[in-house]
């Protein structure tokens, strides 16, 4: 082949290259994308039995009452158990099964007051079941109960005389 002849064919193969090209670019390609999206259940607690330290006499020291999360009772000091009932606290804990979720106890002692002189009481050193602390606590399918105990300082009669002593406290259940 002569060099002309040569540098048409090159030029001729070229075109049709790029008249190939041209031909695949204007080619259109649909692709179907998919979207997700869950709801889930609402992470919630509720007091289902209120922390009771039950019936007692302090004596002439006062004293503790230890009320453990599995509802056993225990005394120091002149403090005499009486009859009557005594339990934990118990929390109803819903949410997302086998989520972990995290117990935050009161750090600063709880003062119940005597319902007709304002006397009181402090509740210190809780304790739960689980333990309080970061995603201690994990939802079996989607609920979990958790107990709560404290101690109760008791002093003599003179400080707590006879009647009902009350108060409230706040636990926090956080969704990890």
């Amino acid at each position: 082949m002569t060099r002309p002849v040569k540098k048409i064919f090159s030029l001729l193969l070229s075109l049709f290259a790029v008249l190939e090209l041209n031909a695949q670019t204007g080619q259109e390609v649909t692709v179907t994308g998919h979207i997700t999206a869950e709801v889930i259940p609402v992470f919630s607690a509720s007091e289902t039995s209120q922390l009771n330290f039950g019936k007692f006499s302090p004596g002439h020291q006062g004293g503790e009452l230890i009320l453990t999360p599995q509802s056993t009772i225990s005394t120091l000091g002149s403090v005499y158990s009486g009859n009557g009932l005594h339990n934990a606290a118990c929390f109803f804990i819903t949410g997302t099964e086998d989520a972990a979720f995290s117990i935050s106890l009161p750090s600063e002692p709880v003062l119940l007051t005597n319902e007709k002189n304002s006397k009181t009481m402090i509740v210190k050193d809780w304790l739960s079941v689980p333990a309080q602390g970061t995603g201690t606590g994990m939802l079996q399918n989607g609920f979990r109960e958790v107990y709560v105990g404290a101690t109760l300082k008791v002093g003599t009669l003179l400080d707590n005389p006879v009647g009902r002593y009350s108060g409230s406290y706040n636990i926090t259940f956080d969704f990890n």
